[in-house]
């Protein structure tokens, strides 16, 4: 099964510790994430199901191309890598 795993950063503002789940696109691996932990969608996605602008999400290392539905698919070994972008000085 595809693993999904959230950055320290966003584990420090909401429990979001790597899991395992049934997916065959990156959209149906993130909603049964937010099945299980709600309040993780408002912090990955805005109120139209998209994709927040600060966040990056990439399958085995590359960056899904697919920002609105995330369609880009996965497999039984993938990892999604959700990330929050960082800025300050």
């Amino acid at each position: 099964m595809p693993r999904v795993v959230f950055t320290e950063n966003l584990n420090r503002h909401v429990n979001c510790p790597a899991q395992q789940v049934q997916a065959g696109t990156v959209r149906d691996a993130l909603d049964a994430v937010f099945a299980q932990n709600p309040i993780l969608r408002g912090y990955v996605l805005d109120d139209q199901g998209r994709l927040r602008k600060h966040m990056l999400v990439a399958v085995d290392g590359h960056i899904i191309n697919d920002r609105q539905s995330m369609s880009d698919t996965v497999d039984e070994a993938s990892e999604i890598y959700v990330a929050q972008a960082l800025s300050g000085g």
